[in-house]
């Protein structure tokens, strides 16, 4: 009876996993889009889109994912650890598209995809990837920190060429977008707590803990410092183009600047930290709202956001699926010819 009330209470939990980002974003895309004409997003799409600059930015996307693998293959050379580097940089495009799923998930796929195809300990790997979320978190801060020095004056400025103040308590307290940024909020937290719970999980694995430690070590040893410092430059260095070629894409967004495109790169990115599939929902009301920071109209910037979060996701997707075919048919090919 106890192993059913388990099982079912697992059952429960995967599902709520499942489902519960789905719902988040969901919520928050139907609050954003609500009254929205779609027909006008299709009409951009199909005769406003410069399909020539969204071919280009979406090179970028591919090669921060593989420079990403690249990486990801030297900070696992000090643990004795020499995966194929088609197989880390697969592992990669898989791990984005299996986040879709399950956000979060691609940190625990790409360590499993590792073990079944080089034998690689799943426990190293994963503190590698640990040590990966570390470096990419400073990233973020230098980046913000810069963003937001350069760019206070033109938020300064634009407060109060507009005569706009800070909203009293009673105001946020009313207004529709307190809730869904603390919707995100709890999101974040929620996703802190899982992890919280996984930690505890390992911690009571003899030897576990260890290895993942070893793997979060393993910064201290790899061979070549500047080539990683190198290859972390040029992962954000191309995300951030991915995302800054878009604006060439439609007539309404290719004036603006390096510096815009900087602060929504940030808020986006912080935005996709919450909880959802590929962050749809709270990236989208970042963009839509910073966009319109900058003077673009609101229907203009929320056709931007579908659009291009759109296409970008249907890239990770087809990644993902090349990822999947390429690991099996590589490895199967391998495994033939040592037969």
């Amino acid at each position: 009876m106890k192993n059913k009330e388990l099982g079912m209470n697992k059952l429960i939990k995967k599902t709520l996993r499942l489902i519960l980002p789905i719902v988040l974003g969901g919520f928050i895309l139907y609050w954003v889009y609500r009254g929205f004409d779609f027909t006008k997003a299709l009409d951009v799409l199909t005769h406003g889109t410069k399909w020539g600059w969204m071919f280009f930015s979406l090179l970028f996307g591919v090669m921060a994912q593989v420079i990403r693998g690249w990486r990801w293959k030297q900070t696992l050379e000090p643990l004795e650890a020499f995966p194929k580097t088609s197989n880390c940089i697969n592992a990669i495009f898989v791990s984005y598209a299996a986040s879709l799923i399950i956000p979060r998930m691609g940190e625990v796929s790409r360590c499993g995809i590792l073990k079944r195809y080089d034998h690689i300990s799943f426990a190293k790997s994963l503190g590698t990837v640990v040590t990966e979320r570390l470096v990419d978190m400073l990233c973020i801060v230098l980046v913000t920190g810069a963003t937001v020095s350069l760019q206070l004056p033109v938020f300064t400025t634009f407060l109060e060429q507009t005569g706009t103040k800070i909203p009293s308590l009673l105001h946020l307290l009313t207004s529709v977008w307190f809730y869904i940024i603390l919707l995100c909020v709890l999101g974040v937290l929620l996703l802190i707590y899982y992890l919280l719970r996984t930690l505890s999980f390992f911690e009571r694995v003899k030897g576990v803990v260890l290895h993942v430690w070893e793997g979060v070590m393993s910064l201290r040893n790899v061979k070549n410092i500047p080539l990683f410092i190198t290859y972390t430059l040029l992962i954000w260095l191309s995300y951030f183009i991915h995302f800054y070629l878009t604006f060439f894409c439609f007539s309404f967004t290719e004036h603006l600047t390096v510096l815009a495109a900087l602060v929504m790169f940030v808020g986006g990115t912080f935005a996709v930290i919450v909880p959802t599939p590929n962050g749809a929902g709270p990236w989208h009301f970042a963009i839509i709202s910073m966009m319109m920071l900058y003077g673009v109209n609101a229907t203009d910037a929320a056709i931007f956001a579908l659009i291009v979060h759109g296409i970008q996701t249907f890239l990770v997707v087809l990644l993902g699926i090349y990822g999947m075919a390429s690991l099996s048919f590589v490895n199967r090919t391998k495994k033939i010819s040592t037969q």
